[in-house]
């Protein structure tokens, strides 16, 4: 009972708790309820930056999602162009995460992290398409063994102020390792390779490091 109620916190949530409990302190000096209204926000904002561990599947050519969520649009669309792929449209993947879901994100595949782009931007509902085009992100190109790519693209929303990524360029990354969080509701798209069909709907829910998204062989 105990593991499934309380996770581990990621290290970024830590001051972000303390400020809620300080804040919670003050209004318990203020009024009881406001008091317990503060406990409320403190208690939800530990769980905003749980960091549960997560079994991501066996087998190389799995695609795994990159974050907790509601596949929210799946379409062809070019990669952004400061990663420097192609322009052919790729089949995106969008996984809409809410200010309830875990947001550390996992990368779907093993390889190489060969780019990364970051682009200040505007701040639309990450639901919607054009988020995708207009709103800040941090772009990741991963190249995997058999030399296809994958984009992954974390994407600020109309709540979330600050991404945040672990990685560099070079670095090497197995699938479902955690690479980066969004705070405060935001969004994460994955560009499967040429030819690559999803396993996943539109409103389907899913589980970072664990969902499978496509199969590429």
């Amino acid at each position: 009972m105990t593991s499934t109620f309380i996770k581990p916190m990621h290290p970024e949530g830590r001051k972000f708790v303390a400020i809620f409990a300080a804040i919670t302190l003050v209004l318990f000096l203020l009024a009881d309820f406001l008091g317990w209204v503060g406990v409320g926000a403190t208690v939800w904002c530990y769980y905003f930056f749980r960091d549960p561990e997560r079994v991501t599947p066996k087998g190389d050519s799995l695609v795994v999602s990159p974050a907790d969520g509601i596949v929210s649009l799946i379409e062809p669309a070019v990669p952004p162009a400061e990663l420097g792929m192609d322009d052919t449209p790729l089949t995106r993947i969008s996984v809409f995460m809410n200010v309830f879901n875990c947001h550390v994100n996992r990368a779907p595949v093993a390889g190489e992290i060969t780019d990364i782009a970051y682009r200040a931007g505007k701040f639309f509902n990450a639901s919607l398409d054009k988020a995708s085009k207009d709103n800040e992100r941090n772009s990741l190109r991963i190249k995997m063994a058999d030399g296809r790519d994958i984009a992954v693209v974390q994407i600020a929303g109309l709540v979330a102020r600050r991404i945040v990524c672990f990685t560099k360029p070079g670095a090497h990354t197995q699938g479902g390792q955690r690479f980066g969080l969004i705070r405060f509701g935001s969004r994460v798209d994955v560009y499967l390779p040429q030819g690559v069909t999803p396993k996943v709907s539109i409103g389907q829910t899913m589980v970072a490091g664990e969902t499978v998204l496509a199969e590429l062989s």
